[in-house]
């Protein structure tokens, strides 16, 4: 399956919507393929997001470095997610956030202006836009709530909701989306084991 049957299939699975044949090549003509090393980065802190991406392979994070070097993951992603820093793409504001690749990343990536022009041309599209925009206003929320869980708390709804990075990424990562030392989540698997 090409990447683009596969990104078809994930804006209809999505919006419930078929694409027509003219919704396709528009989509085609506008949204490039692009490769990414091991550690290459999307986007770096401190320049604006000219791109959205569509992940068809491979993984990638989003973090932050504080004064004292340290890094912070706020976002693991991994395929059929989309890379970007919306403040920064929408707004054309200077990104807070760096976005890099953990694997070799395969994805599809267009400009702010392509994006309004799909919203506009394309209802599947919007449709889509308008799912994820729900889903991550819930993600969020539920970011925030998190806050107040335990740190086993967090750990099991990771584990609920993506089990699958417990495989795909190293426990040092995962800690830092959670929020926890390397420590502390080996002390929670090891209990979780009990």
């Amino acid at each position: 399956m090409s990447n683009f049957e596969a990104f078809f299939d994930y804006i209809q699975k999505i919006s419930g919507k078929l694409l027509s044949e003219d919704d396709k090549h528009l989509l085609t003509a506008h949204f490039k393929t692009r490769k990414l090393r091991k550690r290459q980065y999307f986007l770096q802190e401190g320049d604006v997001c000219k791109y959205i991406g569509f992940i068809v392979k491979g993984s990638a994070r989003t973090f932050t470095v504080d004064e004292k070097g340290h890094e912070h993951i706020l976002k693991l992603s991994v395929e059929n997610w989309w890379l970007t820093d919306f403040e920064s793409f929408y707004l054309l504001t200077p990104s807070r956030f760096n976005i890099e690749a953990l694997e070799e990343l395969e994805i599809l990536q267009s400009t702010n202006a392509e994006i309004e022009e799909f919203l506009k041309k394309i209802p599947a599209f919007s449709a889509m836009s308008n799912v994820i925009s729900q889903n991550n206003t819930i993600a969020a929320q539920k970011r925030m709530q998190a806050i107040n869980y335990s740190a086993e708390e967090r750990y099991e709804e990771l584990v609920s909701n993506y089990p699958h990075f417990l495989q795909r990424f190293p426990q040092n990562m995962i800690a830092s989306c959670l929020g926890l030392s390397s420590e502390t989540l080996s002390r929670i698997k090891k209990n979780a084991l009990k």
